[in-house]
């Protein structure tokens, strides 16, 4: 029997609707690997055609493109047994939508040949568990082995079947399992259990294409280990980095890449967010004789950090914008930007602008200043109030003709409207026309506690090639402000100034941050409001937020600090009218917004965008919900309610 196997762990940079790209990438590692005397590698889940691309799927021509590079993959595959994942098709069969019948396979070729189709209808292995929630979609296109056991009225439990390798002259049972299949708790069939316990397999293989989540890793390896450590069989997870996206959301790949021995402990790793060829050398004796590693947390803002830097280095690459215009408030949310974007690209590369009004104080205009120098980015100030008023004056004095009743009427512009104007000039005009001459792209700085509410101005402060900062609440934002000036410069590029004064649009006088004056939202509550109507896995409405209001427990259900909306709201009412403002504005106009806002780089469990899907239906408040106001209100004063 084989006593040890050295394994090279393929965490390739897959670039999505791509095959000729990744083989080439495949190929290069396979050679690498056979060079370094592995007897395995294994590759990530759809290695060949990249994982996150729409409708794709439904071009033919593509499918044949994906099946020409695989069979190069399965052709390099002699002295050193290769496992990858592809798009698998049976051109006699169709998907329930009437279109060829597509899997979500796992490949292994030995021998220039594919092996596996012994014990199996296909000469590859089917994803069995299709995750249908968050960004995934696979069941729009691929076809699972529930289902083909269901057509073929035959249990589950028998069409999981390992894949038999000869390794040194020693057979060896692999039981492939491609990522969901690992995350089987609330499944009623659990993969990687039937394979071990039940098949025999005797080595299990996890092929992932998994996005990077805030603290997501950390739970993969307790689901993985315990799992593992159950079944007394070792993992070999393997996963991929880059970036993909839906249109809306863009999405990071970090890796890390595992292996787990019998006992589930983690024996070696490969680091997050790097393209890596890693041969590890696996014991398949009774004692793992191997001291156990720890895999760094990746829950903290220093993950965040890397996620956003990896993410935005790829986007730019990707979409081919080698220079950057940022325009710059001296507020927060753009001197994080603008400490972002310099980081990944030369300072002549990135152009960054602070377009003055009239509410503009000296305060954030010499901010910006101080900003632009600590970068040492390009920098230029292009105020925009006689443009404002000259925008005002048309709109107010250009009579507009009807017809009907042989009249002239006049707009008339409050002081709403001459804010967003503002906003617009700023974008739609200035930043848009400066990036165009420049030769790039200009940034969306909004925060996700803007893009809940709305609290951005449409074809103004929220337009943009991309919203880095678009999945990070505000707090977050000043957390990674700290982070970037103390760990990732060293110095303090991001003046103290920019995080002690309020934040504030100034867009009118009563936004006036040397009076103290800014937004409406109190973030530290707010935040941690807005992440519970959307980030939590079961949504809060303001049924839920009352109930716990009523209850006593509302600062423990949402996060916030204890005792603060006692602070902020002195009564129930107060509570009930600020509750009623934001959550109408979430389901109502914000969602118009958020469906024309830029793509949005996903870092947290849910991004705006294709992760958070929304329709226009208008604000609703459930029939509990109002039994439960009218309960509270009955408490307060008549002049209160």
């Amino acid at each position: 029997m084989l006593a040890e196997l050295k394994i090279a762990l393929g965490q390739m940079q897959v670039i999505p609707g791509h095959p000729d790209q990744n083989a080439r990438k495949m190929l290069d590692m396979i050679q690498e690997a056979r060079e370094q005397g592995a007897h395995l590698v294994v590759f990530p889940e759809m290695a060949i055609p990249g994982y996150l691309l729409g409708d794709t799927w439904e071009q033919t021509a593509f499918l044949r493109d994906c099946a020409y590079y695989g069979q190069q993959i399965v052709r390099a595959a002699r002295d050193i047994c290769v496992v990858f994942g592809n798009v698998a098709v049976d051109w006699q069969k169709k998907n329930e939508d009437g279109r060829v019948r597509k899997y979500n396979a796992c490949f292994v070729a030995q021998d220039g040949r594919l092996v596996g189709g012994d014990n199996f209808i296909y000469p590859f292995r089917i994803k069995t568990l299709q995750p249908n929630y968050r960004e995934f979609d696979d069941s729009r296109h691929f076809y699972s082995l529930r289902q083909l056991a269901q057509e073929l009225a035959c249990p589950v439990e028998e069409m999981l079947q390992p894949v038999e390798v000869v390794i040194d002259g020693s057979k060896l049972r692999l039981g492939c399992l491609l990522c969901e299949d690992g995350w089987s708790d609330d499944y009623a069939v659990r993969p990687m259990e039937v394979l071990a316990r039940r098949a025999g397999a005797q080595l299990l293989l996890n092929i992932s294409t998994s996005p990077y989540t805030r603290g997501k890793n950390q739970k993969r390896h307790r689901v993985f280990s315990r799992q593992v450590a159950g079944c007394g069989v070792p993992l070999v997870y393997v996963n991929s980095v880059g970036i993909q996206n839906n249109g809306k959301t863009v999405y990071t790949f970090d890796g890390f890449s595992t292996l787990y021995d019998r006992r589930g402990a983690v024996t070696d790793y490969v680091p997050p967010f790097q393209e890596e060829l890693r041969v590890v050398t696996l014991s398949l004796q009774a004692e793992a004789g191997t001291a156990p590693k720890t895999l760094p947390p990746d829950d903290g803002i220093d993950s965040i950090y890397r996620a956003l830097h990896y993410g935005i280095r790829n986007f730019l690459a990707a979409t081919g914008i080698s220079r950057v215009v940022i325009g710059i408030s001296g507020g927060i949310d753009s001197a994080v930007s603008a400490a972002l974007y310099a980081r990944v690209m030369p300072p002549g590369d990135l152009l960054l602008v602070n377009m003055p009004g009239r509410y503009n104080s000296a305060t954030t205009r010499g901010l910006a200043a101080q900003l632009a120098e600590n970068l040492g980015c390009l920098y230029t100030v292009l105020p925009i109030q006689e443009a404002v008023d000259y925008t005002v004056k048309q709109l107010t004095q250009t009579p507009v003709q009807d017809p009907v009743h042989g009249r002239q009427l006049f707009l008339n512009i409050t002081p709403p409207v001459t804010e967003n104007i503002q906003a617009r000039d700023r974008s739609a005009r200035l930043l848009a026309g400066i990036a165009a001459a420049f030769g790039g792209g200009f940034t969306c700085n909004a925060n996700k506690s803007e893009l809940t509410v709305g609290y951005a101005t449409l074809y103004g402060d929220q337009a943009g090639f991309l919203a880095a900062l678009a999945d990070l609440w505000k707090h977050q934002v000043y957390e990674l402000a700290a982070y970037l000036n103390q760990q990732v410069y060293g110095r303090m590029v991001i003046p103290q100034g920019i995080m002690d004064i309020v934040p504030s649009a100034e867009l009118s006088p009563e936004q006036a941050v040397d009076e103290g004056k800014g937004d409406p939202l109190v973030y530290p509550y707010h935040d941690y409001l807005f992440r519970a109507f959307m980030e939590h896995w079961n949504r809060a409405t303001p049924e839920d937020i009352l109930e716990w209001y009523m209850h006593g427990v509302l600062e423990e259900k949402i996060g916030c600090r204890p005792g603060l909306p006692g602070e902020i709201f002195p009564t129930a009412a107060h509570f009930i009218a600020d509750l009623e403002r934001w959550w109408t504005l979430y389901t109502g106009l914000a969602v118009a917004k958020r469906i024309q806002a830029p793509p949005v780089l996903a870092v947290s469990r849910r991004a705006y965008g294709f992760d958070h899907r929304e329709a226009q239906n208008r604000p609703y408040f459930t029939a509990r919900y109002r039994q439960l106001k009218e309960q509270l209100l009955k408490n307060c004063p008549p002049a209160e309610r």
